[in-house]
């Protein structure tokens, strides 16, 4: 797969304000690890510099440095005469993304403060992904889930913890858009995310924080086993 095309950039002429007029490697590196989240770039893609840095307006260098920072991230592999990928994942990185999930979001509920709790955001994503599930959008459902979970996050009010998760999910995409079955990956999680929201909104924190780690101890196993499958099938071939 190849990023190179105008066709394939994934939308990103449409983000070129976001830049403003101090267009920085940070904020070229915050748009491509978003298009990844979403899954416009998916696992194996090269990323061509000429494309993307036309679309974004922003110099060879500025695209560069952006790439060494979600290199660093894990998001992406710099193969030596090839060019940048978007990284495909290990089934060993899809289980230890599920731990470092446990460790910070749980931490995240517990910490919270008294009720009410501001859940807005967190009822917006359950709406989106049931509302992506009854028009057979499952890939749309993956995608509600990360917006939960970083709406879940970003609860904590630490810019920080935004940081660090928005890396994660975004790696986890990258197993997401693997799995050759989205349905039956991702439908059960739809009741789970709104248990998880009717807990908070009754004010039960305690009750929230079992049903999330009762949520990501069982996905460990589901997440990894699928996208095992997913990644020894072409092989198989």
């Amino acid at each position: 797969m190849d990023a190179s095309g105008t066709g394939t950039t994934g939308g990103l002429a449409d983000d070129r304000a976001l830049l403003g007029r101090t267009s920085t490697a940070e904020r070229v590196a915050d748009i491509l690890r978003t298009r990844i989240a979403e899954g416009f770039f998916p696992p194996g893609t090269r990323l061509s510099e000429e494309s993307i840095g036309g679309a974004l307006g922003v110099s060879r260098n500025t695209l560069r440095e952006a790439f060494r920072l979600l290199t660093h991230e894990r998001l992406l592999v710099h193969e030596l005469n090839r060019g940048v990928f978007v990284r495909v994942l290990a089934v060993d990185d899809v289980e230890d993304i599920y731990r470092t999930r446990r460790l910070v979001e749980c931490a995240v509920v517990r910490g919270l403060g008294h009720p009410p709790f501001p859940v807005d955001g967190l009822a917006a994503a359950v709406a989106e992904g049931e509302a992506a599930a009854r028009s057979g959008d499952w890939r749309g459902v993956s995608t509600a889930n990360i917006h939960f979970h970083r709406e879940l996050v970003a609860l904590s009010g630490s810019a920080r913890t935004d940081e660090l998760m928005r890396s994660v999910l975004a790696e986890l995409r990258l197993a997401f858009h693997v799995v050759d079955d989205p349905r039956a990956l991702h439908e059960p999680y739809l009741v789970r995310n709104k248990e998880i929201l009717d807990a908070l909104r009754a004010g039960e924190r305690a009750a929230a924080e079992r049903l999330l780690a009762r949520y990501l101890d069982d996905s460990i196993g589901r997440v990894a086993a699928a996208y095992a499958r997913a990644v020894d099938e072409p092989a198989a071939e």
